[in-house]
């Protein structure tokens, strides 16, 4: 097991120290200025479409988009946010939050691509629903279904199983930490409110997120406004600091500039790619299960996951602890966010971080579910297969509860890891049909209509790769 830990950990340096992050960066960058930044010209439309996508449905038991969006971010929000950013404050100093949001604004664009090449591919599951997502995509687009059964693998490790431990671990954590309860009875209870809603599939989860993922949020942004609230002369001279800590101004004259912006940026960088995963090959698998008229609708509703994700819940977790004066006392994770929530709420922040800590990571623990489901199916559409995944994935929600998780969560490092290359190298490899599809939605946009539909026969390139029954 030591041999093991060793080599998983061996390639996890290579793939996020020297591949990964660099690549994630380059693709943003590249739809970013190809689409002539499309996440700033289309920003006010993607709000439009995500406020107006309750609607839309065919049918009483479809997925609206919407509700496809909330899935979506039920997975991006979650741990993540409340120690992942309190992470990278800790390393790399106020400035780390500035290379989230630049993180954040390039991913944008990626996960446009991505959620759009989602809906353009995706299959029919003849019961309403929709199944999509990078597996699909790469064996429609690319012709190349053993390297989307080797994506799907990798999301069914990483996502369906390990995560789904790893968050229920933070429950556990949480709740033992705030209220002592038993780690056991906890595991037992996330079980019993994890299976109706994995049973349910995909509709169910699309279903409970789409009202679980309000209120959370809701929760979280209520406590951080009256912080702000509390700080508001402070604000202006906190921009300034993350701003100047970015671009070592505020270190120069100790003489550690140069080192305090590279950590600043590594951390910022990896942590705000790790919170909203834009480009990573996870959300599109939520995107592709939307009922929508056109495949860039649901891409510009997407494209607000990552902008919720990192601009507004990241960034609210950043204002706590950095208005709140504790993010220089060695802690980190989980104890520094509880640290900072304490000192603006005294003893009842530690409930409030509970209770946030089990919204977030339950959310995660169903978004997660809906990913893996699509991406069983690919490999092998089976009714008895999918009931021993279910039962698996409760098995590891009990799992993460009770156990220690070092060696899983750099196992399933190195499955995200892997699944986010072969991603990227496909929607760079597929950016010609984005490009198409994003035309022809700007063209309807321009035309003033206010319901792009998006026509295959028109495009016979595409016509030939896509199911005949969906666009």
């Amino acid at each position: 097991m030591d041999l093991l830990h060793s080599f998983i950990n061996a390639a996890n340096d290579v793939i996020w120290g020297k591949v990964l992050i660099g690549l994630l960066l380059a693709v943003g960058l590249y739809f970013s200025l190809r689409s002539g930044l499309l996440q700033l010209r289309l920003f006010a439309r993607g709000w439009r479409e995500m406020m107006g996508g309750r609607g839309g449905h065919r049918s009483k038991d479809d997925i609206s988009p919407f509700q496809a969006f909330a899935t979506g971010l039920a997975s991006r929000v979650g741990t993540g946010n409340i120690a992942g950013v309190a992470i990278a404050i800790a390393a790399g100093g106020p400035g780390a939050v500035f290379w989230m949001w630049l993180t954040a604004m390039l991913g944008m664009a990626s996960a446009f691509a991505e959620s759009t090449l989602a809906q353009l591919f995706k299959t029919n599951h003849h019961d309403d629903t929709f199944r999509g997502g990078p597996a699909y995509y790469i064996q429609k687009g690319l012709g190349q279904r053993w390297l989307g059964v080797i994506f799907a693998l990798c999301l069914i490790l990483a996502f369906g199983l390990v995560f789904n431990a790893v968050q229920a671990n933070s429950i556990v954590a949480a709740t033992e930490g705030a209220w002592g309860w038993n780690r056991y009875m906890v595991g037992i209870a996330l079980v019993v409110m994890s299976a109706p809603i994995i049973f349910g599939g995909v509709r169910s989860v699309a279903r409970v997120a789409e009202w679980l993922v309000p209120v959370m949020a809701a929760v979280y942004l209520l406590m951080t406004f009256y912080v702000l609230a509390v700080h508001a002369a402070e604000l202006p001279g906190l921009i300034v600091l993350i701003v100047k800590s970015a671009f070592g101004l505020e270190q120069a004259a100790g003489g550690f500039a140069g080192y305090a912006v590279s950590q600043a940026m590594m951390l910022g960088i990896k942590r705000g790619l790790f919170s909203n995963e834009a480009g990573m090959g996870s959300a599109p698998n939520a995107a592709a299960t939307a009922t929508s008229r056109h495949p860039a609708s649901q891409g510009a509703i997407q494209m607000f996951g990552v902008f919720i994700d990192t601009m507004v819940i990241c960034t609210a977790t950043a204002a706590i602890i950095l208005l709140s004066g504790v993010h220089d006392q060695g802690l980190s994770g989980v104890a520094l966010t509880q640290k900072a929530i304490e000192a603006q709420f005294g003893p009842i922040g530690a409930s409030f971080l509970a209770v946030a800590m089990f919204l977030f990571a339950f959310s995660t623990i169903i978004g997660n579910y809906a990913y893996a489901e699509g991406n069983v199916e690919f490999i092998r559409s089976n009714k008895w297969i999918l009931l021993v995944f279910r039962l698996i994935v409760l098995a590891m929600v009990m799992f993460g509860a009770v156990a220690s998780l070092p060696l899983v969560w750099d196992m399933a490092d190195f499955a995200m890891g892997l699944m986010a290359l072969i991603n990227l190298v496909a929607i760079v490899l597929l950016s010609r049909y984005f490009f198409i599809v994003l035309k022809d939605y700007e063209r309807q946009l321009k035309q003033g209509e206010s319901t792009p539909v998006f026509k295959v026969a028109d495009y016979p390139e595409l016509a030939a790769k896509v199911e005949k029954d969906i666009w």
